[in-house]
């Protein structure tokens, strides 16, 4: 900007122009989720949005934030900071949307110690990309400079998105009952929850992340676990207009199976998983080995396979699972059903009906 420069500010660390040239660089990437309703571009004060609220009753607006928490790290050490955006879009959509709620717009903070354009226009790519996923809209955000606090590499992001659904659609879990089937929806891997203890294990700090490994079947592991969070968004939009009852729906987070799948259930309700239906990924088979982890403890931490569990009567299992292939979850399977008790989540060798 004109005559925008302090050579005081400067001295103390702060570059104004790498913070224009970051603007300019992620612009195009910004232009990419625009979607009806959206009435300002970046590098205004505020980003203004008008939903289109026709055709409901009592309009809700569902709001969730989230970061992406030590993966952060393996960006850093990989040195590729262009996925590590949709991690974070992923994070707050995929819980709004466990409400019914389509997510409407996207704002992101970027706390960084040196202002590099590049790297910020990477990262806000990566944002873009996984608004454009979940098919909402990227309408601002923040990059925050801190010399002297974080070192010049280091950097944190956050965000949040606001949704909206029809008060008397939103799903909140009431209508689940015993009997109902669970319907699985896998994950990429890791997603973003976890890496404290993933950093444990693997002592990512002295290993080669690059090197491919055979119990990765030749990924490396550093692909492997930087690979992005999915977005279900589009999957579960899909089953709702398809007709589905969704009667409840879990993202699988930071606390696991143990922690998530209970807050869809009501009191004296309980999740069983057929243990030979769920997905068998290599990299939580390799973290188990490597830390000598129990089954407990990797079901109370990790995904397992599973970024989202969905409750649907039993009588629309089949239906609901042939929307969900359609939409491109493919390996969207019955793992498990609704049933009494107070276990919370408990685990057996029953096998699913064929659906």
């Amino acid at each position: 900007m004109k005559n925008s420069h302090s050579e005081a500010y400067a001295a103390a660390g702060v570059d104004i122009e790498a913070g224009y040239e970051g603007v300019r660089l992620m612009k195009p990437h910004v232009e990419r989720t625009k979607i009806p309703g959206v009435l300002s571009g970046i590098g205004g004060f505020g980003g203004l949005f008008a939903p289109d609220l026709s055709g409901m009753t009592e309009p809700v607006f569902v709001s969730g934030t989230d970061g992406v928490g030590t993966k952060l790290r393996l960006a850093q050490l990989l040195d590729k900071h262009d996925t590590i955006g949709i991690d974070c879009v992923a994070m707050c959509v995929n819980d709004i949307i466990c409400s019914g709620a389509k997510p409407l717009f996207f704002l992101d903070y970027i706390a960084i110690g040196k202002n590099k354009a590049e790297k910020v226009a990477d990262i806000v790519s990566g944002a873009a990309e996984g608004c454009v996923q979940a098919g909402c809209a990227l309408i601002g955000g923040e990059t925050a400079e801190h010399p002297g606090v974080m070192e010049p590499d280091d950097y944190d992001v956050a965000g949040f998105a606001v949704g909206v659904v029809d008060r008397p659609k939103i799903i909140d879990g009431s209508k689940v009952a015993a009997g109902d089937a669970l319907i699985g929806l896998t994950s990429s891997g890791i997603h973003s929850n976890g890496f404290s203890l993933v950093r444990k294990v693997f002592d990512i700090e002295h290993t080669d992340l690059t090197a491919p490994l055979d119990e990765l079947d030749g990924k490396s592991l550093g692909e492997t676990l930087l690979a992005p969070t999915k977005i279900y968004v589009k999957p579960l939009l899909a089953l709702l207009e398809g007709g589905i009852d969704l009667h409840g729906a879990s993202h699988i987070t930071g606390g696991g199976f143990y922690e998530n799948v209970p807050r869809m259930l009501s009191k004296g309700l309980e999740a069983f998983f057929y243990a030979a239906a769920l997905p068998n990924l290599p990299v939580f088979s390799l973290i188990q080995k490597r830390g000598g982890i129990s089954k407990h403890d990797m079901f109370n931490t990790f995904n397992m396979g599973l970024g989202m569990v969905l409750a649907v009567p039993r009588e629309q299992a089949e239906q609901a699972l042939a929307i969900l292939r359609a939409s491109g979850e493919t390996d969207a399977a019955v793992v498990g059903r609704v049933q009494r008790g107070d276990a919370g989540v408990s685990f057996g060798e029953i096998c699913p009906p064929v659906v």
